[in-house]
């Protein structure tokens, strides 16, 4: 498909709202043929999401220590991950210590996925994401592992309700275009 054809599909995805913010852009090579051009996600003319560019206005984390040092992060412990530590350690421990083990583990696992999603959307192929986008319901996009995918989904003209918390636990990018949204409710 056409970048041309790729771009006006999405745009029809676009909230009425953000239709005159969102604008998805794409430079090309003429005389590299070989070589990709670069597609990017602006928000009222200003570059927010470049796949290859870190040092865009979203956060991109280096190391797992970044993540577990962001005060910004919200991680939330459920009844059941508490009791795991509990039964891991075969021992008393007190209740106040038991959920502080349990936020670093938790911690740990989203950092790794945070970082691996990370690394996959600097290294997608964001016409390859749009197609597949257009071609899946807007709740699978929404559940995929694929940031790139998520956001799309996001901009999309359904209504985003309740999702506050899954949104937390998303990396940087998902959560400034859920905000942005939820802004044009």
């Amino acid at each position: 498909m056409s970048w041309s054809k790729l771009k006006q599909n999405l745009e029809s995805f676009l909230s009425p709202a953000l239709n005159e913010r969102v604008e998805f852009r794409a430079t090309s090579y003429r005389y590299l043929p070989d070589k990709s051009g670069n597609c990017y996600l602006t928000v009222d003319k200003k570059n927010i999401l470049n796949m290859s560019d870190t040092t865009g206005p979203i956060r991109w984390y280096k190391t797992e220590q970044e993540i577990k040092n962001d005060p910004e992060l919200y991680i939330p412990i459920s009844v059941e991950e508490i009791e795991a530590v509990q039964k891991d350690a075969k021992s008393t421990i007190p209740e106040d210590r038991l959920k502080v083990i349990a936020r670093s583990r938790k911690i740990s696992e989203l950092a790794k996925e945070l970082l691996s999603a990370q690394a996959a959307l600097s290294k997608s192929n964001f016409t390859v994401a749009a197609t597949a986008f257009l071609s899946t319901s807007i709740e699978q996009s929404l559940e995929s592992n694929d940031i790139l995918l998520n956001i799309l989904a996001l901009v999309g003209k359904k209504r985003i309700l309740n999702m506050s918390d899954k949104i937390k636990l998303k990396h940087p990018a998902m959560q400034y275009f859920y905000e942005l949204r939820r802004s044009t409710l």
